[in-house]
């Protein structure tokens, strides 16, 4: 019998149980589509899915399976009881029928935890010397094992008593399509990119006018096993190998039948109106490789890859659907920066794409409601043995309205009269001038009497008290009664619960005093500057993060940054930095000694969709040590140093009226030859070395940048710019 001829050959009528193996929670996706290639009799279990049919539904499951991992047809069931009686069965099956002695084979075996055999590579040798037993006895020569490339692979797998044994018609596992050339640095199963796309709801059904945009791309496979369904393309059509094609019994003119047909719906699928499918990353490598996956998958006229960031993704045309592989973080610090990029996503979505369909996927199940959406539909699946999510909703138009604070009108009585007084008359003043400007968080008090030594501040909606320490002469009792009247007062005036306000004491901080914590809460807080997106934080350290009275500063330097290299030396938590991304930098670079502040930064980029990397740089280094080594050339460069600092481990000291001479020739010596540097400091009794001025030009800009909230402490901080003389 010629076993290429279909019509002759009696295999096309026999039925057999076939196996799909596949991802935990894709089963349900598998049996619908084994469903439409003929399958019947489905049975569905953690990672397969067994089905009955003719050999044609096995083959074009191989061929179309775009959820599976492989598939097995299997040869023989039975009862084991130990590794003798696993021999004794492999040696009744007849081997001859599905290989010959010249076909190279390999075993893949698995044993589940209650098998009655406990290794899964000595189980494989065992079926191994079962079948070179017999092909020796019947043939006087035994066959070769081929673990890379098999003739014939042959699955075994061991659950409780019961061995099953089936030939693997996939050969190699179904995810690799053949379109891979480059990887990103954690890249999706193609099979499983499949069931993203799949739950998210974009499909081959979706309309030529319905948008696909991945805003972090990676290595584009979303995009492809998207752009394969919409022109149902066969997955396994550019793939160059099938366990089959050494299988004895395999039937060439069927699979050359299957793979025509599935050539001819390319062509058709080629010709109908496509939408656009779109895929963006920050990072240049990722963009290269997904180009050249899309391009090595044929679909480079369907597929437009761009570099850009998320802070900057905006709708091109209609009403499409936003999918992504959103990146997870090991590490504790990791995981906050991804929650803030998390954050940032949902609110772009909801500013920019009301009415559009969002689909992430997740592995830290956790951040579910760091988008802050309202997710309409959950999926649970795995990543290997990662739990993960799809989540899926329309997006809503953000409805939150801005918060406006309310200044009540009840009579000034009681204590603090004066007090109360002067309060509610620069809040007035201060709530004018924040909304003429467009400023959410600004000072209101500045301890303008004597007898009320605080700083009050407003952020967004919250309230932050802070109390200086009072002069020795005060007594105590007497301080602390007039901190409550200004906590009343405060409470009061804005009618607010006390949990709107966060209070602080501050003392004159010497050594390592400087920068410890106060608390372990934990909390930060999302408040607004322009465009930027800043996280407060109210209680765990003596500064909340965002420093008020360089908020001229920061605008000066988004409004100078675009095409920029901005540098940030002691960069503190990247709020400037936050602003020259915004601003459109070229690129940015973050220094600060302490991890604690650089983790804040990597976590305000992230929460304005600014990935941390070879654009976005954040560096844990001692400024002055960091200078001496880089090699860079910056455009753009803010200096801010502390007046005083040390550090344990190399014990040293940095003193800003001694130090500041070599800490800006070193900066100077990084500033491109038509570049600006911005210093600033909070020294009140700083001077800047003359020869400084000499060598370079040098401008006094202080009272430029001291906004309407510190008017009447014009002595905040001094800053000047600096430039190379022509």
């Amino acid at each position: 019998m010629n076993t290429n001829d279909i019509s002759e050959s009696p295999l096309m009528n026999s039925r057999y149980t076939f196996a799909a193996t596949c991802g935990a929670g894709t089963e349900t996706l598998v049996a619908g589509e084994i469903e439409t290639f003929g399958g019947d009799k489905f049975e569905e279990g953690r990672g397969v899915v067994s089905w009955e049919g003719n050999l044609e539904s096995g083959y074009r499951a191989c061929l179309w399976s775009r959820f599976a991992s492989r598939i097995l047809l299997q040869v023989k069931t039975c009862t084991v009881t130990d590794e003798e009686s696993l021999y004794q069965a492999a040696l009744e099956v007849n081997w001859s029928e599905h290989m010959d002695v010249s076909t190279t084979f390999a075993i893949d075996a698995t044993v589940t935890a209650d098998a009655v055999i406990n290794h899964s590579r000595f189980a494989g040798l065992k079926v191994k010397d079962a079948i070179v037993d017999q092909f020796r006895d019947q043939y006087g020569e035994r066959p070769s094992v081929d673990i890379e490339r098999a003739g014939v692979r042959i699955n075994l797998l061991v659950k409780g008593d019961m061995a099953i044994f089936a030939i693997d018609l996939s050969g190699d596992a179904l995810h690799k399509r053949g379109y891979r050339v480059e990887k990103s640095l954690a890249p999706l199963k193609e099979n499983l990119a499949a069931a993203i796309v799949q739950l998210s709801g974009w499909n081959a059904n979706c309309d030529q006018s319905t948008p696909l945009v991945d805003p972090m791309c990676g290595s584009g496979t979303l995009l492809i096993e998207a752009a394969l369904m919409y022109g149902d393309i066969a997955p396994g059509l550019s793939r160059n190998y099938f366990g089959f094609t050494g299988w004895k019994q395999h039937q060439k003119s069927l699979w050359d039948t299957l793979v025509n047909e599935a050539l001819a719906r390319e062509d058709a699928g080629n010709e109908k109106e496509w939408p656009v499918i779109i895929g963006y990353d920050a990072d240049a490598q990722a963009v290269r490789a997904a180009r050249n996956n899309v391009m090595k998958a044929g679909l480079d006229d369907r597929i437009r890859i761009e570099k850009a960031e998320l802070a900057y993704l905006q709708p091109k045309e209609g009403v499409g659907t936003l999918l992504s592989n959103l990146p997870f973080g090991e590490r504790l610090s990791e995981t906050e920066q991804v929650a803030q990029l998390y954050r940032a996503l949902g609110r772009i979505a909801k500013s920019h794409f009301a009415g559009w369909k969002l689909a992430v996927f997740i592995s830290n199940p956790e951040l579910t409601d760091s988008f802050t959406v309202q997710w309409e539909d959950k999926h649970r699946l795995y990543n290997g043995s990662l739990q993960c999510r799809v989540l899926q909703c329309v997006v809503k138009k953000d409805e939150e309205q801005d918060f406006t604070w309310q200044v009540t009108d009840t009579p000034v009585e009681g204590d603090g009269v004066d007090f109360k007084n002067r309060f509610r008359k620069n809040l007035k003043k201060s709530l004018k001038a924040a909304r003429k400007n467009e400023v959410s968080c600004f000072r209101v008090y500045d301890r303008d009497l004597p007898d009320y030594n605080v700083s009050i501040d407003i952020y967004e909606k919250w309230v932050h008290v802070q109390e200086y320490a009072p002069p020795q002469t005060v007594e105590p009792k007497i301080a602390s009664a007039r901190f409550q009247t200004v906590l009343r007062s405060v409470r009061e005036i804005f009618g607010i619960r006390a949990d709107r306000v966060f209070i602080k004491t501050r003392e004159i901080q010497r050594g390592k005093k400087q920068y410890q914590k106060k608390s372990t809460r934990r909390k930060m807080h999302e408040v607004r500057e322009g465009k930027c997106f800043f996280l407060a934080n109210f209680t765990d350290y003596l500064d909340t993060g965002v420093f008020l009275d360089h908020r001229p500063v920061r605008e000066m330097i988004h409004q100078k940054a675009y095409g920029k290299r901005f540098l940030n030396l002691f960069g503190y938590t990247g709020t400037a930095t936050v602003q020259a991304a915004t601003g459109g930098a070229a690129t940015t670079t973050t220094v600060d000694l302490s991890k604690t502040y650089t983790d804040w930064a990597k976590m305000n980029l992230a929460l304005n969709g600014f990935a941390t990397g070879k654009k976005n740089r954040v560096v844990s280094a001692d400024c002055m040590q960091w200078l001496q080594e880089d090699t860079g050339i910056y455009d753009l460069i803010f200096v801010d140093p502390p007046t005083f600092s040390n550090t344990k481990k190399e014990r040293r000291v940095f003193d800003i009226q001694r130090d500041h001479h070599k800490l800006l020739e070193l900066a100077m010596a990084r500033l491109s030859e038509d570049g600006l540097l911005i210093f600033s400091t909070n020294f009140r009794r700083f001077k800047l070395d003359p020869q400084l001025s000499e060598k370079y030009q040098t401008t006094d800009i202080t009272r430029s940048t001291i906004s309407f909230d510190f008017e009447r402490n014009q002595k905040i901080h001094l800053c000047w710019e600096m430039r190379k003389k022509s």
